[in-house]
């Protein structure tokens, strides 16, 4: 065994943005009420948490080997034989993402891209009940996924007394196979991800309205605060006008 480098720069700046976006949106969304004031950056880091996701799309095309779709292992048969082993002390080692890594990489990908999609039309149509319970239940599919990963890498740590996790830190993994070669780190492509991801946090804030918590997203306004019913638009015109017949 012996420490390669398997993941590039831009492949765990991902992984760490995509993870801290997706907590900041989540938590927000759970502990701070809907008709609050910091509410609408819960869908701010939502849509910074899918322009990550659309920059790291390209990169799993032009990137190094194992940040690329092809390292993905998909497939029934190798995700049931990557359990079983697990059970069995009889598991494959990975130099690159093992099947349930990688169905957890497709799985947090779409479900992203889902909140995104359905935030989105939530935020730029009418008020849809339907909608809204879609985008609740990816919410909590993702937090399931993520769980789920965490709970495969202490068991993996657990079954091979290696510290998997570190490798999206290091970009370093244990690998059995001498003749592997090591990925470069590109550390200017990083870069460039860290800058991008950056400019788009400052589009957003500097396009976001806090009074009227309107978004103008390329030349669409994004509604991010609670809309006024007509109901109550049509009971505060009441009010008025009762009020105008008294005063009479």
């Amino acid at each position: 065994m012996r420490p390669l480098l398997v993941y590039d720069w831009p492949t765990r700046i991902f992984h760490w943005l995509f993870a801290g976006f997706f907590v900041a949106a989540f938590a927000i969304s759970n502990l701070i009420e809907d008709d609050s004031l910091g509410f609408p950056l819960h869908m701010l880091a939502g849509l910074a948490m899918c322009g990550v996701i659309l920059l790291r799309l390209v990169w799993s095309l032009v990137g190094t080997r194992h940040a690329r779709l092809s390292d993905l292992v998909l497939g029934p048969v190798p995700l049931f034989a990557y359990f079983k082993g697990m059970f069995s002390g009889t598991t494959q080692r990975w130099v690159g993402h093992n099947p349930a890594s990688s169905w957890a990489a497709v799985a947090m990908v779409c479900l992203g891209l889902g909140l995104g999609a359905t935030g989105y039309l939530m935020a730029t149509g009418p008020e849809s009940e339907l909608l809204e319970e879609a985008h609740e239940l990816m919410a909590n599919a993702f937090l399931v996924v993520v769980l789920m990963h965490l709970g495969g890498l202490v068991a993996h740590a657990l079954r091979h007394r290696d510290r998997l996790a570190v490798s999206m830190v290091t970009g370093r993994k244990q690998v059995p196979s001498p003749d592997q070669p090591a990925v470069r780190t590109r550390p200017f492509v990083g870069l460039v991800f860290v800058v991008l991801t950056g400019l788009s946090v400052v589009y957003l804030l500097r396009h976001y309205d806090g009074q009227a918590r309107t978004l103008g997203l390329f030349g669409q306004t994004l509604q991010l605060g609670e809309r006024e019913t007509s109901q109550e638009s049509g009971g505060a015109d009441g009010g008025g006008q009762e009020a105008e017949e008294e005063h009479e």
